[in-house]
């Protein structure tokens, strides 16, 4: 199946001044021939080059489209194979007869993220390097881009092959060790083995220790916004979002339900979501929309708890502070332009260490500042310098968390001066689990499902 050739539009569906109509595969130029008309035969032309045209019907005996055909001959090429990118207009009707008279002539309908898959399987690039090109296309910030730009180009995986090729020369100290006793290598093989498992071990820990900010670069900061009802929540939702996402009254309990929305804060992409006001109520509708806001309370990575400067704390108030102790938070005192009536001595101290800010929504007031808060906790943290590589995808994360955990076992069976034939099974664990992150030791049915999150025609 993967010999054959595929073809799949490659740009968004829809009106746009351009489609792209992409085929791969040993016969993609061949095939393109049979329904394009130009000054020389797609066969016949230089690689790499860009072809004026016209896309011709032979069944109806018509013209159908004016297009440049761009050429491409293996191995040189995203997939290493042939490869025809036949740009025309952007309308529905004309894109999609384009790939209809290329499915008819020969090719086969490409499968979701098919394109990228043959050209990790053609080895033109690793795993890691495949999931980076979801993540680039998938980026909301700057900073996510670069860090998807980084591990397409290699980054991650030459760290991953590096401590992969050190593990390797420690299987081969043990098999030495195993296969030639005679030569008396096991005080040697076991000093070696700790102090390169040593090396490792802060190997990994480095990489993991970018996890969580890369994770949020590439996922988002789940931002749950809480309060009483009536505090501005969908107000600072509006603010930060720049937009009127959700509908604000005087009202006490006009939000229902969740809404989410993501937004770039300086740099950190935030998945902020607005909960309904939490408080007792007899409303059954507004009721479920409290249960909820209290299930995603639990799942969030920061909370932006809002409090109204006119109100003296109530016991709900003490309530959510009670529900947030241990988590990451910026407390927000709101509505600034009406008179103080709340304790702001009692505020600062029950948010302990964490930022207190003040805001009037109303007057667009404490925006920045906020915003500056947002920012600072997330950059505090350590994500910084562009010589890093961060890892950001949860499937890496995870291997590296049991690769670690192998090399520990490693550590400890050679420390409590076991066979070194038993400290090798645990080695060989973590070549293997480093071996899943850029796909040398991946299963077939693993690949198969990453590659079907692509969008078609990547």
């Amino acid at each position: 199946m993967e010999q054959d050739t595929i073809a799949a539009i490659s740009t968004p569906i829809g009106e746009g001044a351009i489609a792209i109509v992409r085929l791969s595969g040993e016969e993609a130029i061949i095939i393109a021939d049979r329904f394009y008309r130009g000054r020389k035969a797609l066969t016949d032309v230089e690689s790499h080059t860009i072809q004026y045209g016209k896309i011709y019907d032979p069944e109806r005996e018509e013209v159908i489209e004016e297009v440049m055909v761009s050429v491409m001959k293996a191995p040189r090429t995203f997939t290493r194979e042939n490869i025809v990118e036949i740009n025309c207009h952007g309308g529905l009707m004309s894109v999609n007869r384009v790939l209809e008279l290329a499915i008819t002539h020969g090719a086969r309908l490409a499968e979701p993220g098919e394109f990228t898959k043959r050209a990790f399987l053609n080895g033109r690039i690793d795993l890691s390097q495949a999931e980076a090109v979801m993540d680039m296309i998938r980026a909301k910030t700057d900073k996510a881009m670069n860090v998807a730009m980084g591990q397409m180009q290699g980054r991650l995986s030459k760290l991953v092959q590096g401590l992969r090729q050190e593990l390797l020369e420690m299987i081969a100290q043990v098999e030495v060790n195993i296969d030639y006793p005679e030569y008396d290598a096991e005080e040697m093989t076991h000093q070696l083995l700790i102090e390169k498992s040593e090396e490792i071990k802060k190997e990994i820990e480095k990489l993991l220790v970018t996890s969580r900010q890369g994770k949020i670069l590439r996922e988002g900061l789940a931002t749950v916004i809480i309060g009483r009802p009536n505090v501005g929540k969908s107000s600072l939702l509006n603010s930060l979002v720049h937009e009127n996402k959700a509908i604000v009254t005087d009202i006490p309990g006009t939000t229902r339900d969740v809404i989410e929305e993501y937004v770039n804060v300086r740099g950190v992409p935030l998945q902020l979501i607005d909960t309904a006001g939490i408080r007792e109520t007899e409303d059954i509708v507004e009721k479920m929309g409290v249960e909820r806001s209290r299930q995603v309370l639990k799942k969030a990575d920061l909370i932006l708890y809002l409090i109204n400067y006119n109100e003296v704390l109530s016991d709900e108030d003490l309530r959510l502070f009670d529900a947030i102790k241990d988590m990451d938070a910026i407390i927000v005192i709101n509505k600034t332009d009406l008179e103080q009536r709340i304790d702001l001595e009692k505020v600062k101290q029950l948010a302990g260490n964490r930022p207190v800010l003040t805001t009037s929504l109303l007057k667009e007031e404490g925006i920045d500042e906020l915003e500056q808060a947002i920012s600072g906790l997330f950059y505090d943290q350590g994500l910084e310098g562009n010589d890093l590589t961060y890892v950001s995808n949860t499937r890496h994360i995870t291997l590296l968390i049991q690769a670690k955990k192998a090399i520990e076992d490693a550590m400890n069976a050679i420390e409590a001066n076991m066979p070194v034939d038993m400290a090798q099974i645990d080695i060989r664990r973590t070549w293997e689990l480093l071996g899943e992150i850029v796909g040398d030791t991946v299963s077939d049915s693993l690949i198969d499902q990453l590659f079907s999150q692509f969008c078609l025609g990547k």
